[in-house]
């Protein structure tokens, strides 16, 4: 039997090399260690026997991967899309990896995900909470895996965040739609009470009383595209005079939805509705009416969510917060022509 049929070690290159394993070592690990000549003479050995480094084995010996795990609320969301893109662009500059796991809107499938990347060893966790409910999380923390919160504004002690602002982005989402005289504003809830859209639903609420204006909730079955268009029918099946004369969708999936549902049935966009969304994500704007949205930085985001977690590496007790503030972008939707 051959050595290839055993696997080439680290050894076998030395050998092959005529160097130690401390120097084969840093070929692999540090190769800014070694002279050219050295390094070239252990890469040749290297791609002459066809050796692979074991990361399992070496896994086991370091106690840890290099591997970030990354669970959102929904993969299929264009902003998380983003975020994560950008978070693996971090990971990697700092020679990491990052495995996505989504949520799907499912407290339950949340737990299994960060329970299965702890038993993986991962170097660290990412994690957009569904609730306040951090209880798993800190025992994560606690054995040893650093834990970075996403898109969480709660306090959190103990813990690294990148927090949104989704109360202030929310009061100023339905202070655009007051300025612009409405005074009827319908907020499309899903069937999981997300912190992040609750609090920019809380915001709105407070902007609206505060001008004597009212708030309408109103039933989708999830926030997709889809939730947009059941929310969109239920509006449909109220009379006119009843109907809200703004909307504030809880995401830019939703709006489209809504928007595409409601003018298809004849309503004037945003004359007798108007519209808004939050994200602003690629579509937005691109949309058949351009839906005006709360702009959040996914892209900052997802960086300085790497950039938190390389600091709880380094320093396990800090749990330093950054904070972002969404900006409006007015469209159509509810500026109209």
């Amino acid at each position: 039997m051959s050595r290839r049929d055993h696997g080439v070690t680290v050894r076998d290159v030395a050998e092959h090399a005529g160097v130690g394993l401390s120097t084969v070592s840093n070929a692999i690990n540090h190769p800014e260690r070694l002279a050219a000549t050295t390094l070239a003479k252990v890469q040749d050995s290297i791609s002459a026997l066809g050796f692979v480094r074991n990361d399992a084995a070496r896994q086991l010996r370091l106690g840890r991967s290099r591997v970030f795990g990354l669970v959102v609320i929904d993969a299929g969301s264009p902003f998380f899309t983003v975020l994560e893109r950008a978070a693996e662009d971090a990971a990697d500059r700092n020679h990491y990896a990052v495995l996505l796991g989504n949520s799907g809107q499912e407290p339950d499938r949340e737990r299994r995900y960060i329970e299965l990347f702890e038993s993986q060893r991962v170097q660290g966790l990412f994690v957009t909470p569904l609730g306040h409910d951090l209880h798993l999380l800190a025992g994560v923390r606690e054995r040893g895996t650093p834990v970075v919160l996403i898109d969480y504004a709660a306090a959190a002690p103990g813990f690294p965040a990148v927090a949104v602002d989704h109360m202030r982005g929310g009061r100023i989402a339905a202070e655009h739609l007051l300025e612009l005289g409405r005074r009827s504003i319908g907020l499309i809830e899903g069937p999981v009470a997300f912190t992040q859209v609750r609090d920019r639903y809380r915001g709105a609420v407070e902007a609206a009383d505060a001008v004597g204006a009212t708030t309408l909730s109103i039933p989708s079955p999830d926030l997709t595209i889809q939730g947009g268009v059941v929310a969109a029918h239920r509006l449909l099946g109220l009379p006119r005079g009843e109907r809200p004369d703004a909307v504030f969708a809880p995401n830019d999936l939703v709006a489209l939805g809504l928007m595409e549902t409601l003018a298809a049935a004849g309503v004037a966009i945003p004359e007798e509705i108007a519209i808004i969304g939050y994200d602003d994500v690629a579509f937005a704007a691109s949309a058949r009416i351009p839906i005006s949205s709360m702009r959040q930085p996914a892209e900052a985001i997802g960086a300085a969510a790497v950039e938190l977690m390389m600091e709880a590496i380094a320093d396990p007790g800090s749990a330093r917060r950054i904070a972002f503030v969404p900006e409006l972008i007015a469209r159509r939707s509810t500026l109209g022509n």
